[in-house]
């Protein structure tokens, strides 16, 4: 039942009603000859009648067959309801029994009026039909099974052919990623993941069974960042590769990886920019990446393991991350802007490390000022421009300014060297420079950097 509230009531002509406490004073004994209940409210200052119509149990006549009900006799106080012998039906109400019907009317009316606010529900008949609770409908059995293209399917499916690298050398101990690329037990990572152990160090891979095994360093690239490492295990499963040329901003990608040393984490994203010149790691050893940029969240740790599109094909190779500006501890996490290596420059590299051991870079031939601090490129003066190069050919000056490579705007040297290194060796490119104030185009052709 609900509670007496504290504030006064109203009828639904805005006539207030004395407080629900004074409805259910004590009553005196009731004189069995009485012909009508007192009201259970007042009369005074309401709209309601001072007495109830009188009960239509008053007029029935007693049964003394039934002892807990018989008439008492004259002059005899009215004995307490008594409940009924198990064995005996339910009786008809007597007429002793109308103040407590109508209190209990009275009191269910409370509990109606609050709710549908009309005075006509003061006057509800209470079900006698118990509330059964129904049962909680019974646990349905799951499924394993998740669809083509979703991000569970292409995990599952991926996972087995993504590894763990661990190092170990007497300075220290280094985790990365990496990802099976074809049958001979040959596995594609990023070069700084497994550069410290080049020399004398210990490479060891674990799989994705949980077998570790030791590895060897096939080909390793600085200024690609990449590196293709030989395990003897046969049955490995490659991943296939895709094109990154096709993707788009706002593309859906996977990120599969080893981050801060957990092995088989898979995280999401989209790709959230496209040629993003990244220019990573330090004097000895630095990388011009025209990366592929994801809010996928990649840590350290992620270095070398794939970026995968919604067909679980690799579209990128996982390398860098941002780090905060104002961040003086050197610290990195995710922050939302990670760093790929385009797919087709890391399969091409891939390729060329398998076969030769190195990497071809595509150059122009010049030598870059820099101390120059304007907009675009500088070519170094004197002696920037290398004789019987590319550069010289196409009529490339020492002093000249590149503000543009094949249409798209140079701010800096660094952009520049992504850009070309992004090409390959035979492409013809366009130059737009700035010399003597006036603009110009130059059309050269790619060379290779070992020749």
């Amino acid at each position: 039942m609900s509670q007496t509230p504290d504030r006064p009531l109203e009828t639904e002509d805005g006539r207030e009603l004395p407080h629900p406490s004074a409805w259910f004073q004590p009553q005196a004994p009731e004189s069995p000859h009485a012909t009508a209940p007192t009201a259970p409210w007042p009369a005074s200052g309401t709209a309601y009648p001072a007495v109830f119509p009188p009960s239509p149990y008053a007029a029935q006549t007693p049964d003394p067959s039934h002892p807990p009900y018989a008439a008492p006799a004259a002059g005899s106080p009215i004995p307490p309801y008594a409940a009924p012998a198990p064995s005996s039906p339910p009786p008809a109400r007597p007429a002793s029994s109308a103040r407590g019907v109508l209190a209990l009317a009275a009191a269910v009316g409370l509990a109606a009026g609050l709710l549908g606010g009309g005075a006509g529900a003061y006057l509800v008949n209470r079900s006698t039909t118990p509330t059964v609770s129904s049962p909680l409908p019974a646990p349905q059995p799951g499924a394993t099974l998740r669809p083509d293209g979703s991000i569970a399917k292409i995990a599952a499916t991926a996972l087995p052919s993504v590894v763990t690298i661990k190092t170990s050398t007497a300075a220290g101990a280094g985790t990365g990623s990496g990802f099976v690329i074809d049958g001979a037990g040959h596995i594609l990572t990023n070069n700084h993941v497994v550069s410290s152990a080049a020399d004398g160090g210990k490479i060891a891979v674990e799989l994705s069974d949980g077998s570790s095994v030791d590895a060897t360093i096939v080909g390793r690239d600085a200024s690609y960042d990449l590196a293709v490492l030989k395990v003897e295990r046969t049955g490995l499963t490659p991943l296939a590769w895709g094109r990154s040329t096709e993707v788009v901003v706002g593309d859906g990608v996977i990120a599969v990886g080893a981050p801060l040393g957990l092995e088989a984490t898979v995280t999401s994203g989209i790709i959230s920019a496209l040629d993003r010149p990244v220019v990573a790691g330090d004097g000895n050893e630095s990388s011009f990446i025209n990366a592929i940029q994801t809010d996928a969240a990649i840590n350290p740790g992620n270095s070398g393991g794939p970026l995968l599109d919604m067909n679980g094909r690799v579209i990128g190779v996982n390398s860098a991350i941002a780090r905060d500006p104002g961040s003086v501890t050197g610290v990195s996490g995710s922050i939302g802007v990670g760093f790929a290596i385009p797919s087709d420059q890391a399969a091409r590299t891939a390729e060329q490390l398998i076969s030769t051991g190195k990497a071809v870079h595509p150059v122009i031939g010049v030598r870059l000022d820099g101390r120059f601090e304007g907009t675009g490129a500088k070519v170094l003066a004197p002696g920037g421009v290398t004789a019987g190069s590319a550069a010289e050919s196409a009529g490339l000056q020492d002093g000249d300014v590149i503000v543009a490579f094949d249409g798209k705007r140079v701010t800096d040297r660094n952009q520049l060297v992504v850009a070309i290194r992004a090409r390959t060796v035979g492409e013809t490119v366009k130059l737009t420079i700035e010399r003597n104030g006036q603009r110009m185009d130059l059309s050269l052709t790619l060379q290779s950097s070992g020749s």
